[in-house]
């Protein structure tokens, strides 16, 4: 959507039952072919500089995600867990940092007006963040599902032992003790989280 070098109007008219481009030069601030607006479609506004800021920000965050090695979530209950954990960590640092302040928790602007420090702020938000990620896993009952989860795995486990047994012509007692060392063995397995 470009007229030489400069960006032409990315809004489309409608001539002769056809949708095609307005063709007039995009205003001042539109960079991006097809999102620049005339100053007859908007251009040169305030709302259209922020649109185009808008898209501007999403297609760069897009070909930053782009780039990262980023493996999709297969189990999120144990993901939110994890999240937690870095969450109370951050706010535990936070709260260090602020220790450190002692009375200098506030400070003399520019201004002349009275300043709360950064590292409280920081502290604030970690601790409003930590009790949204805590209430969500004790909203969600997320202990209970994990345990409910990994006591379905184990039975799973132990099913295919049973058929692995029954395969091999494994019956009676010697599969029932072959079945209680199976487990116990599994539960003593560490959880991995």
């Amino acid at each position: 959507m470009a007229r030489g070098n400069k960006p032409i109007c990315g809004a489309k008219t409608r001539q002769d039952g056809s949708a095609e481009y307005c063709g007039l030069p995009a205003g001042w601030g539109s960079n991006h072919p097809g999102t620049g607006r005339c100053k007859l479609h908007g251009g040169k506004t305030i709302t259209q500089r922020v649109k185009e800021d808008r898209i501007r920000v999403d297609r760069e965050a897009r070909a930053i995600l782009a780039e990262l090695d980023v493996a999709p979530v297969d189990d999120p209950l144990t993901a939110l867990m994890q999240l937690a954990g870095q969450v109370l960590a951050w706010q535990t640092a936070t709260s260090a940092l602020v220790n450190q302040l002692g009375a200098e928790i506030r400070y003399e602007g520019v201004a002349g007006g009275e300043q709360l420090r950064a590292e409280v702020q920081l502290y604030e938000r970690a601790m409003d963040r930590a009790e949204k990620v805590l209430s969500s896993i004790a909203r969600l009952n997320i202990e209970e599902r994990l345990a409910a989860i990994a006591e379905r795995q184990a039975e799973k486990v132990l099913q295919a032992i049973d058929a692995a047994l029954a395969s091999a012509g494994v019956t009676g007692p010697a599969a029932h003790t072959a079945r209680m060392t199976a487990a116990r063995h599994l539960a003593a397995v560490p959880d991995p989280s």
